[in-house]
């Protein structure tokens, strides 16, 4: 199923695109970014990664069928990129995300989770949802906390900023209507 643009009250989640990677080369290489990503994001952020990781690895796993990819973006500002969220066919990491730290704190995140972990149990019917993150990654746990999700296991996990304690969070499909319906 190719990735469909969505909305919520405040943001439009457009599906990602080649043009996107130059406003993600602009706003993405922070360490406050980066910092509690997978260690395989290349850090220094090299001047073409953004362009490399779009086309080469994001829209591939989109055509395949196996990944969908959104750009946030306010609706009162929809030229604007704020940051990124996707779905992952792969087990134990489902979910991921990023956002500019000028975003963070007021929401925006918790918007774009509902609206892709919605997609995710009631347009792609998948049975189980599960988001690794960063154990030391607060503001992710809130999010993952606050959507009704729960902790199943911890473990070492390599990230941009070393090896790092790892949570693993799941919700199921079941849980996830009952908190929503």
């Amino acid at each position: 199923m190719a990735t469909p643009r969505l909305e919520t009250a405040r943001l439009i989640l457009e599906p990602l695109a080649s043009e996107d990677a130059a406003q993600i080369q602009r706003i993405f290489p922070r360490w406050e970014i980066v910092r509690y990503l997978i260690a395989s994001v290349p850090w220094p952020y090299p001047d073409d990664a953004a362009q490399q990781y779009v086309d080469n690895v994001a829209l591939v796993s989109s055509r395949e069928g196996k990944g969908w990819y959104w750009t946030l973006r306010r609706k009162d500002s929809p030229q604007t990129l704020m940051g990124v969220i996707c779905l992952m066919d792969i087990p134990d990491n489902n979910r991921g995300f990023w956002l500019a730290p000028e975003w963070q704190g007021q929401g925006y995140m918790m918007e774009a989770c509902r609206a892709v972990t919605d997609f995710w149990f009631n347009v792609l019917d998948r049975d189980v949802l599960r988001a690794p993150k960063a154990a030391i990654n607060t503001r992710s746990r809130h999010i993952s906390e606050r959507s009704g999700m729960r902790l199943v296991r911890l473990q070492k996990g390599d990230y941009v900023a070393g090896e790092l304690e790892t949570e693993l969070w799941e919700i199921t499909r079941e849980e996830w209507r009952n908190l929503n319906h």
